[in-house]
């Protein structure tokens, strides 16, 4: 369900992709033709004798450009306010592996960026990106052998500062030995391997990344995670979580203070660290902080952007934007949202230190704002540049979740002190590629008053054949007023510049090509019973409950059954994720129908039919039968184990990854040509990276399969 070979198929010749784009004109919306073919024009898709276009960190490239004179990049497809653009500027290409932060050095046009090398340990390495450099040669190394770089910022005296997991150090990446510069100014924070103020000990902290600000008065602000998601050990939980207790707590922010004069000393292995205190409490990993230009005078804004607890509920909990304030407790691992306790620890929360924290203490501090669910904020600053007057002093929030509501920039305006101006419910945010594509701000209590934002970058969801899910972590504003920032997911160093014209029209989510289509409408046209399930589903569904709805699903005056069965399946099989051929409990097409979950039932008042209407109830298990028989093979599921699995395309090049328990239709289970591998179809499309564009299915380990029972 993605973009194969590009938008024209796998044809050989210019003409007949032009004649596949005009095909599917109709099926892109707001694409358009016109843009389409000046797409071709423009060379964003490959000449004649190839149908695949270029690839960098799996973005389709061609000749668009964005950014001017030395500093212009090769455009990317991602879907951005009107009059942005986005240029790619470094990719795995050149040997980025795990890029997580970058900041400018003062008066050159280099910058360094921290890469953590992976989740391994010692591996990370701080680099040099030279944007005016060739294309390949752009990124150079400066120091390696880090355990987990992170944090970069420039301090008070001008100088470039880098975290690791345990310390925060300035160097000078444009000395002929960076390394020999490295001075330390904090050390022994809590890392990887932690002792809990109970005595427990934890191997490795989920949390150990450094992230870090200074004020205007040269203090640093540290981001010190917690060890975990929630907290939550075997119940019953009647005591307060130890992670966040003692003088040295977990899940928290730390002041440190420099001597008179602003700048901290460089520290040598047996020196103390600099005067600290804890600032702030119950924030669960503060990777996301921005200071106001004039903090610390009287109210003026110190935010953080909160990474919430992993529920499985897509749409809970919200993410938060914190008022930080000395002192203060902010909930974790007891509140989330704005003032809901969290159920594991009921018992701490009747008695004691916390008793009644989230509903009115004086030590808890409600979020200012509420931010999607599991967007997973990882970058937030003021806006200064003269780039974008239109952006003076708004504030930036960059998404990094992997779910549909995360991939992309917010645009916050905010009041004269910084924060971020509030309006009453219904304050709504947007989901990709979702049946209802807004939701509004909402707790247990109902919908909640938010801060309301624009989106710099809106659709960075994967197309599959232009472009990977974006995935933004660090980010920075150039002195020029361009505004960089690195992903992660797909290695890259993106620069975002002026666009003149109209913005492209937004790409489509996960459309599938014709000639998929084709081939499964041709599975069920051979199948008597798929074509029985069929036909029920479109005369006591579509036919008496859907016209006058989604196109009427391509049913038109005249046409016979068959004709009418053909025009409903393909109409169903052009949507967006309506159908998962072999899975059809992840496709959209019955959770609305059931009106499972958050999804809008479908169709209106359905919640009814299976009570009033006799074998509707039938009809929908037809449909479940439709989808899961679709495609000849052995339905299997995904083994359970280490959470994901990856598969390949026949040339061996890797695809996705699929979690445990989806499952997948087998169509050969030992491969003769790949011995212990199994051929599968194309239900793991949702899990597609953008590499692959194989027609002929994809290749899994025989071993991570079992027989679904």
């Amino acid at each position: 369900m993605g973009f194969k070979g590009g938008l024209g198929g796998h044809d050989a010749g210019a003409k007949g992709r032009t004649q596949n784009l005009q095909n599917y004109a109709g099926k892109l919306g707001r694409l358009g033709i016109a843009w389409l073919l000046s797409t071709i024009a423009a060379g964003l898709f490959a000449p004649a004798a190839s149908s695949e276009p270029d690839k960098k960190s799996g973005y389709a490239i061609g000749s668009h450009r964005c950014g001017t004179g030395s500093l212009s990049f090769p455009a990317l497809q991602i879907d951005m306010k009107q009059g942005f653009c986005a240029g790619l500027v470094a990719s795995e290409d050149h040997d980025l592996r795990f890029p997580r932060s970058i900041v400018q050095i003062p008066g050159h046009e280099l910058f360094v960026v921290a890469d953590m090398g992976g989740w391994g340990h010692g591996d990370g390495r701080l680099l040099l990106l030279d944007p005016l450099a060739a294309e390949g040669k752009r990124v150079s190394e400066l120091v390696a052998g880090f355990e987990y770089p992170f944090g970069l910022a420039v301090g008070p005296d001008g100088k470039v500062y880098a975290s690791t997991a345990e310390t925060i150090f300035r160097f000078d990446p444009l000395a002929a030995n960076p390394k020999s510069t490295i001075e330390t100014i904090i050390h022994n924070l809590p890392g990887r391997r932690l002792t809990l103020s109970d005595g427990t000990k934890v191997t490795e902290s989920s949390h150990p990344l450094k992230h870090f600000v200074f004020d205007r008065l040269g203090r640093i602000f540290v981001n010190i995670g917690s060890h975990s998601d929630d907290c939550i050990t075997r119940p019953p939980i009647t005591k307060p979580c130890a992670a966040g207790e003692g003088p040295s707590p977990l899940a928290s922010i730390w002041m440190f203070t420099p001597p008179a004069g602003g700048i901290f000393p460089a520290l040598k292995p047996s020196d103390p660290n600099p005067p600290r205190i804890v600032y702030a409490r119950g924030l669960r990993n503060s990777m996301a902080l921005a200071i106001h230009p004039r903090f610390p005078d009287e109210g003026y804004a110190f935010l953080q952007g909160e990474n919430g607890r992993d529920l499985q509920d897509i749409f809970k909990p919200n993410e938060e934007i914190n008022a930080v304030e000395q002192g203060k407790h902010y909930g974790w691992p007891y509140c989330y949202d704005l003032s809901t306790s969290s159920p594991e620890f009921r018992a701490v929360l009747q008695s004691g230190p916390y008793k009644n924290l989230c509903n009115g203490a004086a030590s808890y501090r409600q979020p200012h704002s509420l931010l999607p669910p599991h967007g997973a904020p990882l970058a937030m600053l003021y806006y200064h540049g003269s780039k974008f007057p239109e952006l003076e002093g708004k504030l930036l929030v960059g998404l990094h979740g992997y779910r549909p509501t995360g991939n992309r920039v917010l645009i916050y305006d905010v009041d004269d002190h910084g924060f971020p101006k509030l309006s009453p419910p219904p304050v709504r945010y947007r989901v990709s590629c979702a049946s209802e594509p807004t939701r509004a701000f909402q707790t247990d209590t109902g919908e909640m008053k938010a801060a309301p934002y624009e989106e710099l970058i809106s659709g960075w969801h994967r197309v599959n054949g232009a472009r990977p899910r974006g995935a933004p972590v660090g980010m920075t504003v150039a002195e020029d007023g361009a505004i960089w920032l690195v992903e992660d997911n797909n290695k890259t160093v993106i620069r975002i510049d002026r666009a003149a014209g109209e913005p492209p029209a937004p790409l489509p989510c996960d459309m599938r090509s014709q000639a998929q289509i084709d081939e499964l409408v041709r599975f069920v046209r051979q199948d008597v019973q798929k074509r029985g399930y069929l036909s029920s589903v479109r005369a006591n569904l579509v036919e008496k409950h859907c016209l006058g709805c989604h196109s009427d699903f391509g049913l038109k005056a005249g046409q016979n059954d068959a004709e009418k069965d053909e025009a409903v399946l393909r109409f169903m099989l052009a949507q967006d994720g309506w159908i998962y051929p072999g899975d059809p409990d992840s496709g959209k097409l019955r959770v609305r129908l059931r009106g499972i979950g958050a999804e809008k039932l479908m169709p209106p008042a359905g919640e009814n039919l299976p009570k009033t209407e006799t074998g509707y109830a039938k009809v929908l298990n037809f449909a479940d039968y439709l989808v899961g028989k679709m495609v000849p093979g052995t339905r299997m599921r995904i083994k359970a184990g280490p959470p994901q699995r990856k598969f390949i395309s026949k040339s061996n090049k890797e695809c996705g990854e699929i979690p445990t328990t989806k499952v997948v239709v087998v169509t050969q289970r030992n491969v003769s040509d790949k011995p212990g591998f199994s051929r599968f179809y194309r239900p793991a499309d949702p899990f597609l990276n953008g590499e692959c564009t194989d027609a002929d299915g994809y290749y899994i380990q025989s071993n991570f399969l079992v027989p679904l029972l």
